[in-house]
């Protein structure tokens, strides 16, 4: 499988993308069901009510009208009003809460997924656009329910009953106002069809922002130190200014949303107030039956109002679903059902670690504007090598020969195109993933240090650890003195990555990291170009430290932390052209004797 997998993704297609249908929004809903029955029952209620007031006044004038004693109308009228009033702040409150329901849910899917996916997915999105995703996106669905769906059911009751009513009342001047509702829907209905769309590109934009924000603050120190500030807020203003006219483009449509159902309201109110005051004029109607029918209009008319802003926030829902369903239809690294049926790892062979013919290949990406042809790229070419149980081996070579992946290889973070990769005698594609990689601890080159104290960044994959096992693993990487200096010792905080350490000591606080879990098998990047003598001597004896009794396999960048290794493999282009001891290989492949020569090691 390669890495890319045709999945790639560019500038160039970012505005065309899955669409998310009403159906995948359902589950989200029913996850709260309870919460929907009740602010349903409620609607129907508040519907009711609402129903009941135009019908009560009609009833409080023509009493006005006859003389007759008005305190039971009037008491029936408040208690429309108070209960209807109770029942409205009761039914948005259930609805808020069912909102961040389900605004929780999809971050809880998206977090749970998110560290699941398949490495290829991280080298073609943007760290910024997936935060984007867990935040801004997800919070567009608390809409759906809170100005939404339960308001368009409350709203087609009180829409039917007061048509009813209506019709009962004055069938004429319900077919004038229906004329002009009708009118309404067709261009509200042309107009809203806009907001999904809008929707999308705006929250793509979003993420776009988000992106480049990650990438300015993770690099401020190099961004400040080459004066680059202007340029980088440029380009982060730049993103926000598109979010910001995407943005004004969802105004705009839902802008001439209100004007188009307030102008289908005031002709509606003004043709059935000439009319009708006609119709009382000649004696068709009476004044009580008039202002009845114009209340139950205006009940009419606002659920239309109500439906038409929840089909825009469903629309707007629908378009940030579509940008989180597309994270969790990805298709997880390793599912449940591979991982339980993967074979157990087995007695102990004496090769720990065998390469056998493997190749691989990064596919091209999709083309892009910027790039329509793209090209794949091979990185290893037939390797083998073995590597015995309790050994110590070092890769070398140039940047670029392929020693990183093979070490992601091995971690089947990504897999061989053809060959296999075996660990103690099995091949590594019949053993799940985290079996694997429990046997395996991976030190990368960059040293990855999380913001926090030491103690959170050495139980990241030991939670279990107590105090005196953290403290003797600093120790058995020299860094003990990273202790003394700060009084609140494996409590000391270690800045935004690492930036309170020094590179050599971001890079042996990651061995120790790696060294909790206590793994058969040890892969060292051990990147130690930048180090001064003092660190690299440091790391040299840390590795020392660390290769007895376990399997240790380092990517070497300065030959005298690995001189006295037991084998050196040597890569150049992505092929093996060497395998020796130090000794052996001086003569025996003039790529590094080149190496020692300018390492000053022969």
């Amino acid at each position: 499988m390669s890495m890319m997998g045709g999945r790639g993704r560019g500038r160039g297609n970012k505005d065309t993308g899955p669409k998310a249908k009403f159906s995948q929004l359902v589950p989200y809903l029913l996850e709260h069901k309870g919460a929907l029955w009740v602010a349903m029952g409620l609607s129907v209620f508040g519907a009711a009510i609402s129903l009941a007031q135009p019908l009560v006044v009609g009833q409080v004038i023509t009493a006005v009208q006859s003389g007759r004693n008005l305190s039971g109308l009037v008491a029936l009228l408040v208690a429309v009003i108070v209960g209807g009033s109770i029942s409205g702040g009761f039914m948005y409150y259930v609805l808020a809460k069912a909102g961040e329901g389900v605004v929780f849910s999809a971050r809880q899917k998206l977090a749970h997924r998110l560290l699941k996916l398949p490495i290829h997915e991280y080298d073609l999105r943007r760290t910024g656009d997936l935060v984007s995703r867990v935040g801004s996106d997800t919070t567009l669905l608390r809409a759906v329910l809170t100005q939404g769906l339960v308001d368009a059911v409350g709203g087609i009751l009180i829409f039917v009953g007061s048509l009813i009513a209506m019709a009962v009342i004055d069938p004429l001047l319900l077919g004038l106002t229906l004329l002009m509702v009708v009118f309404a829907i067709a261009s509200i209905a042309v107009t809203a069809r806009q907001v999904r769309s809008a929707t999308t590109k705006a929250q793509q934009r979003v993420g776009d922002m988000s992106a480049a924000v990650d990438r300015a603050l993770s690099a401020v120190r190099t961004i400040r130190a080459a004066r680059a500030e202007k340029r980088e807020s440029d380009a982060i203003v730049k993103d926000a200014t598109e979010a910001f006219k995407q943005g004004v483009k969802i105004a705009r449509i839902n802008a001439m949303i209100t004007p188009i159902a307030g102008l289908a309201m005031n002709g509606a109110f003004i043709v059935v107030l000439g009319v009708g005051g006609y119709r009382v004029a000649t004696g068709a109607t009476s004044v009580a039956s008039l202002i009845t029918f114009i209340l139950l209009m205006f009940q009419m008319i606002r659920p239309l109002g109500q439906a038409f802003g929840a089909y825009s926030s469903v629309q707007s829902g629908l378009g940030a679903l579509a940008r989180i369903q597309e994270i969790l239809d990805v298709p997880l690294e390793e599912s449940d059902a591979e991982a339980r049926n993967a074979q157990k790892i087995v007695a102990v062979n004496e090769i720990a670690l065998e390469f056998d013919e493997v190749s691989f290949g990064y596919a091209a990406p999709a083309a892009t504007e910027e790039n329509p042809n793209p090209e794949s790229r091979e990185v290893l070419e037939k390797v083998c090598f073995a590597i015995k149980r309790g050994s110590r081996v070092a890769l070398v070579g140039p940047s670029g020969s392929g020693k990183s992946t093979i070490f992601s290889l091995i971690e089947r973070f990504y897999e061989p195109t053809s060959g296999q990769i075996l660990l103690d005698g099995q091949a590594v594609t019949n053993i799940s993933r985290s079996s694997l990689r429990a046997q395996i601890g991976y030190v990368e080159q960059d040293a990855p240090v999380l913001a926090g104290s030491l103690r959170a960044n050495l139980m990241i994959g030991s939670p279990d650890a107590t105090d005196e096992q953290l403290t003797a693993v600093l120790a058995e990487v020299n860094l003990t003195e990273v202790l003394e200096r700060d009084k609140r010792g494996l409590d000391a905080e270690v800045g935004e990555n690492g930036i309170m350490l020094s590179g050599g000591e971001r890079q042996r606080l990651a061995i120790a990291r790696a060294l909790l879990s206590a793994p058969p098998i040890l892969l060292l990047d051990e990147s130690t170009s930048s180090l001064d003598g003092l660190n690299e001597q440091r790391m040299r004896d840390a590795i020392d430290a660390v290769a007895k009794n376990r399997t240790l396999l380092v990517i070497a960048h300065r030959l005298s932390t690995v001189v006295d290794s037991d084998q050196i493999i040597v890569l150049e282009n992505g092929k093996i052209i060497g395998v020796g001891t130090h000794s052996e290989l001086v003569l025996s492949t003039p790529l590094y004797k080149k190496l020692a020569k300018q390492q000053l090691l022969v």
